[in-house]
């Protein structure tokens, strides 16, 4: 699957998301080094801090049909005119099983750009972060 591809198919998930406060879709998938793509919309709650994000939704998609340790990319969209960014807790969320992940980020007019996680969590906390040994 090609970088646009992977964006376009996330772009296919915004009509699925489920923002009545924000009015603000975003969709994401997530592929894995066997090909495999998860899929995810944000869906927000009226309890806002129970919302989840689409980056999260397709993670944990990932994670409970056993994928945890080969994710390859992930892209990101939003309808914005700016481009469409993890929040925080997505981007501490994705570090925890893929520091090395790609992450193509895409606006409204489906323009994209491509980064590492890394680059958008500079010095990330990890499993790794909490062994003892040297």
């Amino acid at each position: 699957m090609t970088d646009r591809e992977l964006v376009e198919l996330a772009f296919t998930m915004l009509e699925r998301s489920y923002v009545p406060y924000s009015g603000f879709p975003v969709g994401a998938a997530l592929e894995c080094a066997d090909g495999t793509v998860f899929t995810g919309c944000n869906v927000e709650n009226a309890a806002y801090g129970s919302t989840i994000c689409a980056e999260r939704t397709a993670l944990v998609k990932a994670v409970s049909e056993g994928h945890r340790d080969d994710w390859k990319r992930i892209a990101v969209v939003g309808n914005s005119a700016d481009y469409c960014w993890p929040c925080g807790a997505c981007r501490q969320m994705l570090y925890e099983f893929a520091p090395d992940l790609t992450v193509l980020v895409a606006r409204g007019d489906h323009e994209f750009v491509t980064l590492p996680l890394k680059e958008l969590l500079p010095y990330g906390f990890g499993p790794k972060s909490l062994t003892t040994e040297d």
